[in-house]
């Protein structure tokens, strides 16, 4: 059987449902390794996981996707 690698993702959002909602959607061909809740998380989470991919809202408390993005 051939070992597919699966990206890597982090999720960042400030509502918690829709979070979760986009990892059970996501997870069943992508391994998400975290979700942050805001900006500074965001930044914090990628730097220890490293991701391949980063799902972001823009609009987030602390730091905003935008900003978040661009660092």
């Amino acid at each position: 059987m051939e070992h597919r690698h699966r990206a890597r993702l982090l999720i960042a959002d400030d509502h918690t449902l829709l979070a979760e909602a986009c990892k059970s959607f996501l997870e069943p061909e992508f391994e998400v390794v975290g979700i942050a809740d805001n900006g500074r998380a965001l930044l914090t989470l990628a730097r220890e996981l490293k991701p391949d991919v980063v799902v972001l809202d823009i609009a987030m408390p602390q730091l905003n996707g935008l900003e978040a993005g661009d660092q």
